[in-house]
C-alpha cells in the first residue's frame, strides 16, 4: 500500500547499542524502499533500506557526515518472499567491524561495496528524542517503503544476533520468524 507507514515517539534511549529487526517484501526493484528512518534534518538522521540499487544499506548521518555508511555487496532483488533484516549496534566495541553488524536471513552480511564504521563509543541518531518512520524516509517525506512488513522490533541497550528473532526451519531449511521471541 503506497504512502502508508508508522511514526513512533522515541524517548532518550541508548544512542550507542541497540537492535533494529524487520520481516520485509518487496514489491518492486529499482527504487529506494526505507524500513526505518529518523532524525531532525538533513544532517542529522538515521536509515536502514533497500537502495534504489537494490543493495542493503545502513547509514547514520552526523553534523552533515557519513557517521556510519554500510553497503552490501550483496543484490537483494527476490520480490516473492520475506526478508529478515537485522541491524546490531554496539559503538562501544574496539574493534570496528563489531561497531555494526547487518544480517538478513540469519545470516551475517560480510561484503560490502561500501563500509564505513562509526568511532568508538559515538552516539548514533536514534534514540535521540526523534520520531521514528517505519516505512518512510523522513528526511524526504514522500520516499516509503513499497512492499510489506511484518514484526518491525527495535530493542534498546542490547547488540543482538538474529537468533532472538528467527530460525532455521528443521524440515525445510528456511530461515523463518520465531512467534515467540527469545
Amino acid at each position: 500500500m503506497p504512502n502508508t507507514y508508522l511514526t513512533r515517539s522515541e524517548g532518550a534511549g541508548n544512542r550507542k547499542t541497540f537492535t533494529l529487526s524487520a520481516w520485509c517484501k518487496r514489491s518492486s526493484t529499482g527504487s529506494s524502499n526505507t524500513i526505518y528512518s529518523n532524525g531532525t534534518n538533513g544532517d542529522n538522521y538515521f536509515f536502514i533500506d533497500f537502495a534504489n540499487t537494490n543493495k542493503f544499506q545502513c547509514l547514520d548521518i552526523g553534523s552533515g557526515s557519513y557517521q556510519i555508511r554500510m553497503e552490501t555487496n550483496r543484490l537483494i532483488r527476490d520480490c516473492n518472499g520475506f526478508y529478515h533484516i537485522v541491524i546490531a549496534v554496539d559503538t562501544t566495541q574496539s574493534t570496528a567491524s563489531n561497531r555494526v553488524k547487518m544480517y538478513i536471513n540469519g545470516v551475517q552480511e560480510t561484503s560490502f561495496s561500501t563500509a564505513t564504521y562509526p568511532s568508538q563509543n559515538y552516539d548514533t541518531n536514534l534514540n535521540n528524542s526523534n520520531t521514528a518512520n517505519i516505512g518512510r524516509y523522513v528526511i524526504e517525506s514522500s520516499r516509503y517503503f513499497d512492499g510489506a512488513m511484518s514484526y518491525v522490533a527495535f530493542v534498546d541497550g542490547q547488540q543482538l544476533t538474529p537468533s532472538t528473532f528467527g530460525e532455521t526451519d528443521a524440515t525445510t531449511g528456511e530461515w523463518k520468524i520465531k512467534t515467540s521471541p527469545s
